[in-house]
């Protein structure tokens, strides 16, 4: 929690942390590429330990290099250059990694740390991830500008939020989450905007502007949304339901798109809104994808949230 997105090196090398499948780590031998430091026994491999190696593992102090940057930032660790695992960008498709002075004399915002409005999502299913989707999905936490998913790395995806205190409410709500089978890793890019594709340029579709959606849940200062932000859970709250739609149309109509419906609830006062309790959390976020914006007829459209409350 404490490295995930943060950079080895001032603004590059930048660490993609998580679980992994391995419930054990087996170590063979102990040198510059791998060491059990419960087994000083084990043997260096070729049979030579050279003197730089065995001078990095006398002291736990020599994992952390001096530093000098600017103050607030964590010190570069002292691994060999290239270490830190990295997501290549798509050539050409993305603004430039920026660079910019902050109001603090002397020191810099470097892209990958908070004050960015760009997230970068990674392990999305190909074969059901869209930009509307996660429009959809990343608007519940703030107003989404830009939806980029990789043109050759269809599991990867930029998504650039109204403002860095929505980039970070979306993270702090959407990473980890199940999204169509993968859990969903979402942190902040390196990039400070997301650029459309040039004319000409092969996108099929994969990139998008939604900075004029009427979708918007956060563009009125004033409205209630701002106080109804939950994180991701298996009871939708719905709005905005015409009366004649009735509580099998609405379950239907969940059902429909693959949703196990175990409770559904109209509020007492107002019947214009419900609560819907899905199968699971993921059928939910899935739930919401598909059917926030619904249209009914009449210029009248479903509006999903997650709740709260449970029936």
């Amino acid at each position: 929690q404490s490295l995930d997105g943060h950079s080895i090196y001032t603004g590059c090398c930048t660490l993609r942390i998580d679980f992994s499948k391995l419930i054990n780590l087996t170590v063979k031998y102990n040198n510059d590429r791998s060491r059990d430091f419960t087994r000083p026994d084990l043997p260096f491999g070729d049979g030579q330990r050279t003197v730089e190696t065995s001078a990095a593992f006398a002291t736990q102090n020599t994992i952390f290099s001096s530093y000098t940057g600017p103050s607030g930032f964590a010190p570069p660790l002292g691994f060999p250059q290239g270490a830190g695992p990295s997501v290549p960008p798509d050539p050409g498709a993305l603004g430039p990694p920026m660079v910019t002075p902050s109001a603090v004399p002397g020191h810099m915002t470097i892209p990958g740390i908070p004050g960015n409005s760009v997230l970068l999502v990674s392990n999305l299913n190909p074969e059901a991830i869209t930009p509307y989707g996660l429009f959809i999905l990343f608007g519940v936490y703030g107003d989404v500008h830009r939806v980029k998913i990789m043109f050759k790395k269809r599991g990867i995806a930029l998504v650039q939020m109204a403002d860095a205190a929505q980039a970070q409410l979306a993270i702090s709500y959407l990473n980890g989450q199940r999204l169509y089978g993968r859990v969903m890793h979402a942190t902040l890019s390196k990039y400070q905007t997301i650029q459309l594709p040039r004319e000409g340029q092969e996108d099929k579709g994969l990139t998008k502007d939604y900075s004029n959606s009427p979708l918007h849940r956060f563009k009125n200062p004033c409205s209630r949304n701002f106080q109804n932000i939950f994180p991701p859970s298996a009871t939708l709250h719905l709005s905005n339901i015409p009366p004649s739609v009735t509580v099998d149309d609405l379950k239907n109509l969940f059902t429909s798109k693959g949703s196990t419906v175990k409770g559904f609830r109209f509020f007492q006062k107002d019947c214009k809104m419900a609560l819907i309790q899905l199968g699971s959390v993921e059928e939910a976020v899935h739930a919401l994808i598909e059917l926030h914006n619904h249209d009914f007829g009449g210029n009248q459209h479903l509006k999903v949230s997650f709740s709260k409350s449970s029936i």
